[in-house]
């Protein structure tokens, strides 16, 4: 009896272990980091970073605007620095969150990086790439936002999109596929047989 407790104990222990490693955020970032103590750099890097990846989804840039910035900065203003809720605000517009990233670039990349995991023959929300669906939905204009130091946590991004994104039904026309996917993922096979088509032609010639 005393191994089978052991052995139960030593498995709620990795479970719970394992629980909190997948909740952990990076290091602190330096609270003088350029990109977001400094509010021209801030915004730049932002709108840099989201209208890259929406040019690469066939979206167009977007404009920076007060009153969304006004919204997410009300939101983290509501909250300590020792207190920061890693949650939606639950308001009006589309909205991406981010904490402990080394810059404020790295926060959007991070979301820009979701579409790695995003089916694009299978469209539709899901939580794992929700970050990156709204930073490139088609339909949206405008995006404002605001940080803020969260103790030993690092810096919180909340950035807010207008018109929202995420629409259920609109994904296959808001959401394109980055230009020369569609190339780099058709079969091997299917590859092998429009090469050898392509051959036979100029032989022909």
């Amino acid at each position: 009896m005393a191994v089978k407790l052991f052995s139960l104990f030593s498995l709620l222990t990795l479970g719970l272990a394992q629980e909190v490693r997948t909740v952990t955020v990076p290091p602190a970032i330096p609270s003088n980091e350029p990109s977001y103590s400094r509010y021209p750099s801030f915004t730049s890097a932002i709108l840099n970073s989201t209208n890259t990846f929406r040019e690469q989804h066939n979206a167009s840039a977007v404009s920076w605007n007060s009153t969304l910035e006004d919204f997410a900065r009300d939101y983290l203003g509501d909250m300590s620095s020792d207190d920061c809720e890693f949650e939606h605000s639950g308001g009006p517009y589309g909205e991406n969150l981010a904490m402990g990233y080394q810059n404020a670039t790295g926060a959007v990349e991070g979301w820009g990086d979701e579409r790695d995991k995003y089916d694009f023959h299978d469209q539709g929300f899901h939580e794992s790439t929700g970050h990156f669906t709204q930073l490139v939905w088609k339909n949206t204009t405008d995006v404002g936002c605001a940080r803020k130091l969260c103790d030993e946590r690092g810096w919180y991004v909340v950035c807010e999109y207008w018109p929202r994104g995420n629409v259920q039904g609109e994904y296959d026309e808001e959401v394109q596929e980055e230009e020369g996917t569609a190339i780099r993922t058709l079969r091997p096979d299917l590859c092998t047989m429009v090469a050898v088509t392509v051959l036979c032609l100029f032989l022909r010639l």
